[in-house]
């Protein structure tokens, strides 16, 4: 079916389809459930008879956004009503008409158009060629005797070779490519042959392949019917339906046993191959188990065991990258660059594991495809959050139906190299289960003593994952189980200050959401002054995604205002603070701690959580009743004893600050840590409590620009605490610029930039009374009590 016969639209809408390929003179039956392709359906279902280009993508080995240049116009015959579980889907009945090459991409929304050349323009010196007549004629014969093999008492067989006899030459190979079993690229590689005598070279393998499987089946039966005569005629079926080029085609245990002999399995998997290859050759197909076998053996040879790629190891260059990619993070980005120069002396380095921990938004996962970057490796990630089950990291038995290996082969198996950076995301979330500790089953992984020879229990044999670059990434370390945060070296990555975050949104952030949305810095300018109001009114977090999220907002108002907008009339669009709050609302953080801090009661506290650090107003209030000490916000037993232990360092200093002590027995004391829907724990509370206590019984209000840490003993002694980064970070955000610390703490301050340093006045104590002094600024006098 030549091009020329038709008029074709030079503009075709694409349907991508999924590990198939549709060749010209052939028809089949698409499923259609991605969103543009059903949007495209979608818009022509009024239509009766309607064009569209088919492009073939492996779903395996191709990402979503790139797109094959050639593809075949199809002519949409049929569409079938939409399927709405467990997705929207639509089924399309298309016949090929020719093949077509895209020029450029129209429109990729709300579906994706291109230009396309068509190409299957025949051409009479071509086909008249003495070379050309030459392989079509021996296509034509192979094709003859496959037909011949498959016995002319099927109808279907019949109809096909008389076909065979009537159709065109240049339709021949399209034909015989499209009913034969092939793999999705030699067909692909059938699609591309523009060139006759290309697509019959390229058609010939495919059905001498086929041929020769029937002359084996057809052999085999031969010497099974001689053996054991039958009492009625043996019919051999082929697995292959014609009709469906997809079908499963016979098993073909030649092939199989090659594969295992040259799939490079190190001496112990391929005996172990071995053995299951000779059992499953004796084995009816017919057995349940004879499918298990195969399945285990061609999973066995499909895994890389002997292929890997080479590092490209250049530690100025790696240094240059890192700083290219990552703002900030110069702890994470220093250990990095030790490690890789230790690689470079060392080929053969074990270990170690790296393990990031910090808020969410920080840039944990990025570091780790940086590293795979740098060193040339490719990069998987394997999500652990939620996983309950050991099976996940160490595999199902083959016992079990549905058995399948864990995680961890899954990965290698998908990125086809045994040396890859494999990021282990959400390593704190895991559970224990009925079904085992899945932290128990990553502890032989992730030791570099253990890993050279890892039994994933489907495989039964072990694994060399000592190649393997292992990066593991964490919320927080409070719920990793000892023993695997004893394998792992932790690397801390704190969250970000204000003007750090302001470096990555101009660097990072906003040409990312412009390109994402289709918009230049001719179409919006974000000015400094606009991202400096999102970071501190409209977010409050340790990293940067909710700042992402409000670029984006900011981004999709812009888009509307420019496709509204005559082309140079109010281009470019400037987003300042007035923009920023007509897209995003009021402003809903606010710096002024005056409000808060107005009667006494108060104080800022700073608390550490899996977000990074914030800030807390601890309230407490006084009232006639029984001496009874009341608490609430959802405080654990340490929070509940520190508070205890601040009220009774008051009232055992009573006297020293003139209070009757004696009255406490008839007030009872509430104190109140705001959030209350959020699980608050740790020593770190004692000396806020103690500075509200002193502040309510003293009718003196704390100084308003103060923010404090520390755990406070029965004696007054002010104990050292951790998270003092997030802490100091969270006070940063939130304006608060004096800060009081344990003096034990002062060594912890190294880790903050020196940025941050100079904005800030830090006071360290070793003595609650020394708290007083500086929050009260000398005025606290205990003497209007009660």
């Amino acid at each position: 079916m030549a091009a020329s016969k038709f008029q074709l639209p030079s503009s075709l809408p694409i349907i991508e389809l999924e590990s198939r390929v549709l060749l010209p003179s052939s028809s089949a039956v698409i499923s259609v459930s991605d969103r543009k392709g059903v949007r495209l359906v979608e818009r022509h279902l009024s239509e009766k008879d309607w064009y569209a280009g088919i492009v073939p993508r492996d779903s395996v080995t191709e990402p979503e956004e790139e797109l094959h240049s050639f593809g075949t116009t199809a002519l949409v015959k049929e569409v079938s009503q939409p399927q709405t579980r467990p997705v929207l889907a639509y089924t399309l009945l298309v016949v090929g008409v020719c093949r077509f090459r895209i020029k450029e991409l129209s429109r990729v929304y709300p579906y994706t158009v291109a230009m396309v050349t068509h190409l299957d323009s025949l051409d009479p010196e071509a086909m008249s060629s003495t070379s050309t007549k030459s392989l079509l004629q021996g296509l034509r014969e192979a094709a003859e005797e496959m037909v011949s093999l498959l016995g002319l008492q099927n109808p279907t067989i019949k109809r096909l070779q008389m076909l065979l006899k009537q159709i065109p030459d240049h339709l021949l190979p399209d034909l015989l490519s499209s009913i034969v079993k092939g793999s999705f690229a030699e067909k692909l590689k059938v699609l591309k042959a523009v060139d006759m005598s290309d697509r019959i070279k390229a058609t010939h393998p495919l059905v001498n392949r086929q041929l020769e499987t029937l002359k084996l089946l057809q052999k085999a039966a031969d010497t099974t019917m001689a053996a054991h005569p039958p009492r009625k005629p043996v019919k051999v079926k082929l697995l292959e339906e014609l009709k469906d080029s997809e079908g499963i085609s016979s098993d073909d245990i030649s092939d199989l046993g090659h594969k295992i002999k040259t799939c490079g399995l190190p001496a112990h998997a391929l005996a172990a191959a071995n053995k299951e290859f000779k059992r499953l050759k004796v084995m009816p197909p017919s057995l349940p188990e004879y499918a298990l076998s195969r399945n285990y053996l061609e999973y066995l040879t499909d895994l890389p065991w002997s292929r890997s790629t080479e590092d490209t190891l250049n530690i100025g260059q790696a240094k240059t990258d890192l700083e290219a990619d990552h703002f900030g993070l110069d702890k994470a980005k220093r250990r990095i660059l030790e490690f890789l120069a230790v690689r470079i002396l060392k080929k053969d380095l074990k270990g170690p594991i790296l393990c990031f921990v910090g808020a969410p938004g920080v840039g944990k996962t990025s570091i780790g495809k940086s590293v795979a970057k740098i060193m040339g490796r490719k990069f998987i990630r394997v999500s652990l959050g939620g996983v309950s089950d050991q099976s996940e990291i160490r595999g199902h038995r083959r016992t079990y139906v549905g058995s399948m290996a864990g995680r961890i082969i899954q990965g290698l198996k998908t990125v086809d190299v045994n040396n890859p950076v494999f990021l282990l995301d959400e390593v704190d979330k895991m559970t224990r289960g009925i079904h085992g500790d899945p932290a128990g089953a990553l502890l032989e992984v992730l030791d570099p003593e253990q890993n050279n020879s890892f039994v994933d229990h489907y495989l039964g044999i072990p694994f060399d994952l000592s190649k393997v670059l292992f990066i593991a990434t964490a919320n927080t370390m409070v719920t990793i189980p000892p023993a695997l945060l004893d394998r792992m070296e932790v690397i801390e990555v704190p969250g970000y200050a204000q003007e750090e975050k302001l470096e990555i949104a101009k660097h990072h952030l906003i040409p990312k959401q412009l390109a994402q949305h289709g918009l230049s810095a001719d179409h919006l300018v974000i000015t400094d002054g606009a991202v400096n109001t999102i970071i501190s009114g409209y977010t409050r977090e340790a990293g940067v995604r909710a700042l992402e999220r409000k670029l984006s907002a900011l981004c999709r108002s812009a888009a509307v205002k420019v496709t509204e907008a005559e082309v140079g009339s109010v281009l470019p669009i400037v987003a300042d603070g007035t923009f920023v709050e007509e897209v995003l609302g009021p402003q809903k953080y606010f710096q002024n701690n005056s409000e808060h801090m107005s009667r006494p009661g108060v104080a800022i506290g700073l608390a550490w959580t899996t977000f990074g650090g914030d800030i807390m107003f601890i309230e407490a209030v006084k009232m006639a009743g029984e001496g009874k000490l009341v608490l609430t916000g959802q405080l654990g037993d340490v929070m509940k004893e520190s508070a205890q232990i601040a009220l009774n360092w008051i009232r055992a200093n009573a006297s020293k600050f003139g209070i009757e002590c004696g009255n406490l027995d008839k007030t009872d004391i509430h104190i109140h840590f705001p959030e209350g829907a959020v699980s608050k724990d740790g020593p770190s509370a004692g000396v806020t409590i103690v500075t509200v206590l002193a502040s309510l019984f003293s009718d003196t209000c704390v100084t308003e620009d103060v923010a404090m840490t520390g755990e406070v003993t029965l004696r007054g002694v002010v104990l050292p605490v951790g998270g003092i980064k997030e802490k100091v970070l969270a006070a940063h955000r939130a304006g608060i610029r004096h800060v009081l610390l344990p003096k034990k703490n002062k060594k912890d301050l190294y880790e903050l930039s020196q940025d941050i340093t100079k904005q800030m006045i830090f006071t360290f104590v070793d003595r609650i009374e020394d708290v007083l002094a500086v929050v009260f600024k000398g005025t606290l006098k205990l003497t209007s009590m009660l």
